[in-house]
């Protein structure tokens, strides 16, 4: 059986469809790690961390913002269940980093109240959001 020559990419969140595009290849943001997809990937079902998820076609590259969630990969398919997902030109950049500035604020001052746990987890997806904007990846140099 020949191997397909590409992926049906699908991310949804609970409140709509942010892709739906046949690519070439896509970068998961896993919970222990980025995971690579190419055309005829073994199967296999992951859970997704706070990260992006890339995907190219043709050369082109395309970023999303991802929080938690689940991803199904087959050799032709790669399904995306994810809590929080948001394409880089959805990203409203003014906002984010006024929610990294505030994260960084609660994290600096540590008032008695913080969550110091849901403080970094703030702080992480307002920078994932401002790298998506902007195409720089976590080990891109900005």
């Amino acid at each position: 059986m020949p191997l397909p020559e590409s992926i049906h990419l699908e991310v949804v969140t609970p409140e709509m469809r942010v892709v739906s595009e046949v690519v070439d290849a896509v970068v998961l943001p896993g919970s222990e790690g980025s995971l690579g997809v190419l055309p005829g990937h073994t199967p296999l079902l992951t859970t997704l961390g706070i990260g992006e998820l890339t995907y190219s076609r043709g050369g082109a590259v395309r970023y999303v913002a991802i929080a938690w969630g689940f991803a199904e990969v087959l050799a032709d398919r790669v399904s995306v269940l994810a809590e929080i997902a948001e394409r880089a030109e959805g990203v409203d950049r003014e906002r984010a980093a006024r929610a990294r500035d505030r994260a960084l604020q609660r994290l600096r001052e540590r008032p008695a109240d913080t969550d110091f746990k849901r403080a970094q987890i703030a702080l992480q997806k307002a920078i994932i959001r401002l790298q998506v904007s902007q195409g720089i990846g976590p080990n891109e140099p900005s």
